[in-house]
């Protein structure tokens, strides 16, 4: 066996280890931030915007907003976890953490950006496809999460069929389909962060 083969072999080792991992980079604080976020922003949109289906490019500028200034701060946190915690280990739990929530991240911005130019008039769908594409995500990473974030998994998926049936007609862009979806599933991800991971002696779940 050469370097290159034991290199390659030790790599897939650690990448296996990794997966068996809890993951410790998502912290309650920033998840919890995400979620107090969404209620401020649809507080603030049923204030600014009262008639949001006049004005749909403000209204998917200010979500989209929030939605980047919540990913920036969890990204801050994640950078901060890998630079403090700088094995080999931990970096490569945080690389497949991340490489696996991404894709539903990436999906629902070329989601909003195709209905934006190609079918304005289904882009009330937006918050409970959001929702459905980010139980993906949760569901793509949960077994590196505390075993109780798969129930988060399936309550944005509830969620996110509930919102289709319920936030069209009078409904459509209704501040509270995006303020209650993703303030509570974030709240209640962080509460699920820190009493499994974050308080004393707690425990992985």
């Amino acid at each position: 066996m050469d370097l290159h083969d034991a290199l390659t072999q030790i790599s897939e080792i650690r990448r296996q280890v990794a997966r068996t991992e809890v993951f410790r980079g998502y912290r309650a604080v920033p998840v919890a931030f995400s979620g107090f976020l969404a209620v401020a922003v649809a507080v603030y949109q049923a204030m600014a915007l009262p008639k949001p289906s006049e004005d749909l490019g403000a209204y998917l500028m200010l979500w989209i907003g929030a939605a980047v200034l919540s990913m920036t701060v969890m990204g801050a946190a994640l950078f901060l976890y890998w630079w403090n915690y700088p094995t080999p280990l931990t970096r490569t739990t945080t690389l497949l953490a991340v490489s696996q929530f991404t894709p539903a991240i990436v999906a629902g911005g070329v989601l909003a950006f195709v209905l934006w130019h190609q079918a304005q008039d289904a882009l009330w769908m937006l918050p409970g496809l959001w929702s459905i594409l980010f139980s993906l995500g949760i569901f793509a990473s949960y077994r590196l999460l505390p075993r109780a974030t798969f129930w988060i998994g399936v309550y944005y998926l509830a969620a996110g069929a509930l919102c289709l049936a319920w936030a069209k007609g009078e409904n459509e862009f209704s501040p509270w389909a995006m303020g209650v979806t993703f303030g509570a599933g974030q709240l209640l991800s962080a509460i699920i962060l820190y009493w499994t991971l974050e308080r004393p002696h707690g425990e992985e779940q």
